[in-house]
């Protein structure tokens, strides 16, 4: 899978622009401010219908326009793909597959696997669960179309419950009957993603001690895992065991909303204890596992964007990086970069095709 060309009108700092991509390797140079990085969050627009990095839509229109639209045309099994999306200031966003309009984002996502390196992964790291558990439920909904239908409704559901117990408070009441049926529906929805997320960590670890290994060149014992209360309890029992204080604070305490990846190296958290080049190896061989899970399960290579990473990394790591992506069973390649001359440096020893666009 490739994309061919990608064509943007008022996406960010660009008013009307064209590119045509090469198959393997294209790289964007020029100094920060240039829109190196919006034309990869182009891409990643087209595959997940938001932006990597503005997720408010009307903040990726181009100052004193009212609408953007970003056109990319991909190969995918040898049939063209083409999608549009479109977003007009007061109205809904709009994708279309092939000029057809999706009804709902959600039938759109797996279509084109994608993986982004950015300096802003960072947040995986520093933040608090929810960047993990988007992390982790981003990547099994690439590769499974029921999961991202379930958590959905989990979320949905969750609203509903959350609000019920703010009626209770506002009313000074309380009908343990309604509230029960929320919690049944959640139980079953929380309970089968609990259980995809376990199934997908199990296949995922393996996958990611490989490549930290690989990238860090050292023998330091990493840990990625899976924190859930439901290893231990139903959820049922958790909602009754927080019933009192859900009721107090107006929302719902306990979930798997609330489940949590965690990090560790020798046994410490990656956050508190790991360098800057531990934590570096950790965030790089997350997202060359997820590129390795993702192939493995669509069958074809994910699209892989790497935003301004060069600058943030050491020799070695680099040539990690350059000795991963150069062989054919890779797939197509974008690069962003201040550095004109390091880029192609660096894409000239991997031996395949290329494009340096200069902005």
């Amino acid at each position: 899978m490739f994309l061919k060309n990608l064509s943007l009108i008022n996406y960010k700092n660009f008013e009307s622009e064209t590119f045509d991509f090469d198959s393997k390797i294209n790289c964007f140079v020029g100094a920060n401010g240039m829109g190196k990085t919006n034309i990869l969050d182009a891409i990643y627009h087209l595959a997940f219908g938001k932006s990597y990095f503005n997720p408010l839509a009307s903040q990726n229109i181009r100052h004193g326009e009212e609408f953007f639209m970003i056109d990319g045309t991909f190969v995918v099994s040898d049939r063209k793909e083409k999608i549009v999306c479109s977003f007009k200031k007061g109205l809904k966003k709009i994708i279309k597959r092939n000029n057809k309009v999706y009804e709902r984002l959600s039938d759109h996502i797996g279509l084109i696997p994608l993986v982004i390196i950015s300096p802003v992964d960072r947040d995986l790291i520093l933040e608090g669960s929810e960047v993990r558990r988007k992390f982790m439920d981003g990547v099994i909904s690439q590769s499974d179309r029921q999961y991202l239908e379930v958590l959905l409704k989990y979320n949905k559901t969750l609203q509903q419950r959350n609000t019920l117990l703010k009626y209770f408070a506002a009313n000074n009441t309380f009908d343990p009957t309604t509230l029960s049926i929320y919690n049944e529906q959640l139980d079953d929805y929380g309970t089968e993603i609990f259980e995809k997320r376990t199934a997908f960590i199990e296949e995922f670890i393996p996958i990611f001690k490989e490549q930290y290994l690989a990238i860090s060149g050292g023998k330091e014992e990493v840990k990625l895992q899976y924190d859930s209360k439901l290893y231990t309890n139903r959820l049922l029992d958790l909602f009754e065991r927080s019933l009192e204080k859900d009721k107090a604070v107006q929302y719902t305490t306990t979930g798997i909303h609330k489940d949590d990846l965690r990090f560790e190296i020798r046994d410490y958290p990656v956050k508190k204890f790991g360098s800057q080049g531990q934590q570096k190896s950790f965030l790089i061989a997350l997202k060359f596992a997820q590129f390795q899970f993702l192939k493995s399960h669509a069958n074809s290579s994910p699209l892989m964007l790497l935003d301004d990473i060069f600058d943030k990394l050491d020799e070695q790591r680099v040539r990690h990086i350059i000795s991963l992506v150069d062989g054919e069973n890779f797939g197509q390649i974008f690069i962003s970069d201040t550095h004109p001359e390091r880029t192609e440096e660096v894409v000239k020893s991997i031996h395949q095709s290329y494009k340096i666009f200069k902005l």
